[in-house]
């Protein structure tokens, strides 16, 4: 064999194992990474949390219940992190 064919040679065995390799890489599956588990922290006793279960419990009742809109404002505040707004006072008649 003369150096051009033995050069032709490596080239086409080169070309052959770089297209298999390519074609096994493209064929794997890879396993996708196992997120970490996550660990919630619920308090021992939120009283909001309490009242809220008392307002979907209700269920259209609740709209009337004052109760309940004080507990939708003050979770709404929670949320937005809000500070609370300051209660008002109503005058009562007589006085």
């Amino acid at each position: 064999m003369d150096g051009k064919m033995l050069a032709r040679l490596g080239a086409v065995v080169f070309v052959a194992v770089a297209i298999t390799a390519t074609a096994i890489e493209m064929t794997r599956k890879e396993e996708a990474p196992k997120p970490e588990p996550v660990r919630l922290i619920e308090p021992s006793h939120d009283p909001l949390r309490e009242d809220q279960r008392r307002c979907q419990q209700l269920g259209q009742r609740a709209i009337d219940d004052t109760k309940c809109l004080r507990v939708w404002a003050e979770t709404r505040d929670r949320f937005l992190g809000r500070t609370p707004a300051p209660a008002v006072r109503h005058r009562q008649e007589g006085q």
